[in-house]
């Protein structure tokens, strides 16, 4: 792996790690992390309603991660990074659950993945409800997904702000991190 990816990794790498992965991101390996952390999960004496929450949310977070990653087109790149490269990590801290993912992004979309957020994060909980709502009944699904349902889910049920860094790559790609913390 590129000691770029390597930075990043290390950079989402802190407090307990449950589960961590970096490589080719399909629909069998979702399936099969979320079949082990639901294991892992019943070793830790947290709310079952905490449990479901951080679920929920690492089902939102693999599948953002799988449908809306890009693959830099270099030569001179890892083998590793040339189809559906992701990187996704879930911790445990003192006072909840981090679910950080990461993934290349074209750099005509950080405005648009920014906007998105940025939006979202405006917002308080009763307006998240409104907007999830407006989404549902007036966006456009793209053939990738829920035309950010996923993100306004994703703060809905945390009840925390989603945080977000793009890392430069090249002049095409950056890398971008999605963070989300489930609180005890």
């Amino acid at each position: 792996m590129s000691l770029f990816l390597e930075q990043c990794f290390e950079k989402m790498n802190q407090g307990e790690v449950i589960v961590a992965y970096k490589g080719n991101i399909d629909s069998n390996l979702i399936a099969n992390t979320l079949s082990m952390v639901e294991l892992k999960l019943e070793n830790f004496d947290v709310q079952n309603i905490i449990k479901k929450k951080l679920y929920n949310v690492l089902v939102e977070s693999l599948q953002n991660l799988y449908h809306h990653v890009d693959t830099p087109l270099d030569e001179g790149i890892d083998d590793e990074t040339k189809s559906n490269f992701g990187v996704f990590i879930l911790n445990k801290f003192d006072n909840g659950f981090r679910i950080s993912t990461g993934n290349f992004v074209h750099k005509d979309k950080v405005e648009i993945i920014k906007g998105k957020i940025d939006k979202i994060n405006a917002l308080s909980a009763e307006e998240l409800k409104e907007f999830y709502k407006f989404v549902l009944n007036n966006q456009k699904f793209s053939e990738k997904g829920g035309g950010g349902l996923g993100l306004i889910d994703m703060a809905r049920k945390t009840g925390n702000k989603l945080q977000y860094n793009f890392f430069d790559y090249n002049k095409t790609y950056l890398f971008f991190n999605l963070t989300v913390f489930i609180n005890f």
